[in-house]
């Protein structure tokens, strides 16, 4: 694991202890070696990330449609700006770059992101883990879901364990390491 994409939110809004969360995961990534894959932009909780991570001596590479260039303010200082023409392009190409997912607190974009890593991994397109930084408790109403979509046969159990999940950013980070991805068998066969 050598590129760890972050989605997380751009709002500007967002309480501080989400700003401090990706604060240290920015520091963890450029601590542990591993390049930062994002965004690209330099407000909210993206924009925290990149500027800890790249304060800490690390490498950060954002990936931004044109089209929110201007929008999200395009972080000047990274060490690689790709500029894409779409939001399926940005998705896509962040996910060719990286080796690993890890979702911080965010919006219906941050959502998107994670839900595509996660349906292409169900899917077998990818086996790179996905971990969910679970800041105050944010992800806890998505986890139950889950966890109910497992129980009433809407997603299989070795796709829910996909799906890794804590509050502290170096113990995720270590478990998204050790991570293997499942082998159920069709997706759609009952547990």
């Amino acid at each position: 694991m050598r590129y760890v994409c972050v989605f997380c939110g751009s709002s500007s809004l967002a309480r501080d202890v989400y700003f401090d969360a990706a604060r240290r995961t920015g520091r963890e990534l450029a601590r542990r070696g591993l390049r930062l894959v994002y965004g690209g932009a330099s407000v909210g909780l993206m924009g925290a990330l990149a500027d800890a991570a790249l304060e800490a001596g690390g490498v950060v590479i954002g990936v931004i449609p044109r089209a929110l260039v201007d929008r999200e303010l395009a972080h000047p200082r990274l060490s690689e700006q790709h500029v894409v023409e779409s939001m399926h392009d940005r998705k896509a190409l962040m996910s060719e770059l990286a080796d690993a997912f890890l979702a911080l607190p965010g919006g219906l974009g941050t959502l998107d992101e994670l839900f595509e890593s996660l349906t292409w991994a169900q899917l077998g397109l990818h086996g790179k883990p996905v971990g969910l930084l679970n800041v105050d408790g944010y992800f806890d109403d998505l986890l139950r879901f889950c966890d109910r979509a497992v129980a009433d046969g809407f997603l299989h159990p070795a796709h829910r364990a996909m799906i890794l999940a804590g509050g502290d950013a170096g113990a995720l980070l270590d478990a998204m390491r050790c991570f293997v991805p499942p082998s159920p068998g069709k997706w759609w066969t009952r547990a």
